[in-house]
C-alpha cells in the first residue's frame, strides 16, 4: 500500500485530504509543519508528499529543498492558496518549488480528480 504524507497547517485541508486518499486506499501520515512533516518522513518514508508553500515553522519551499537534498528521489506535490503576497507572490512560489524539484504544483482550492490523477501518475 503507498503511504502519502500531507503537510499542511489548515486543519480542514489536512483531514479532507487524508480523508480523501484513506477512501481510496492509501495510508496517510499528515503533519502541521514542514518540521514535523521532515521528522515523519525520516522515521516513516512516504511515496508521495504534499505540501504547502505557506506554513509557520518551516515553510514549503524550505522543506522541499531540505527534502530532496535528503531523498532525492522522493516525490512532491506543492499546493499554494496564496498569502498576503497575493496570486503574483503565490505563483512564483509555487514556480520555485517546481525548481527545486516538486513534480507537480496546484493552487488552492484543488481540484480534487486532479490531485488524485497527480498522485496516482507519481506513483506509476
Amino acid at each position: 500500500m503507498a503511504r502519502i504524507l500531507v503537510i499542511d497547517d489548515d486543519d480542514q485541508i489536512r483531514q479532507m485530504l487524508r480523508q480523501m486518499f484513506e477512501r481510496l486506499g492509501y495510508e496517510v501520515m499528515d503533519a502541521k509543519d514542514g518540521k514535523e512533516g521532515i521528522g515523519l518522513h525520516c522515521e516513516r518514508n512516504a511515496d508521495v508528499i504534499i505540501t504547502d508553500i505557506f506554513m509557520s515553522e518551516k515553510e514549503g519551499i524550505e522543506t522541499i529543498k531540505e527534502l530532496k537534498q535528503q531523498f532525492p528521489n522522493v516525490n512532491i506535490i506543492a499546493m499554494s492558496g496564496g498569502s498576503m503576497s497575493g496570486s503574483i507572490g503565490r505563483d512564483a512560489y509555487l514556480k520555485a518549488a517546481k525548481s527545486l524539484g516538486a513534480a507537480k504544483t496546484f493552487t488552492k482550492p484543488i481540484d480534487r480528480r486532479e490531485l488524485i490523477d497527480a498522485v496516482q501518475n507519481l506513483l506509476k
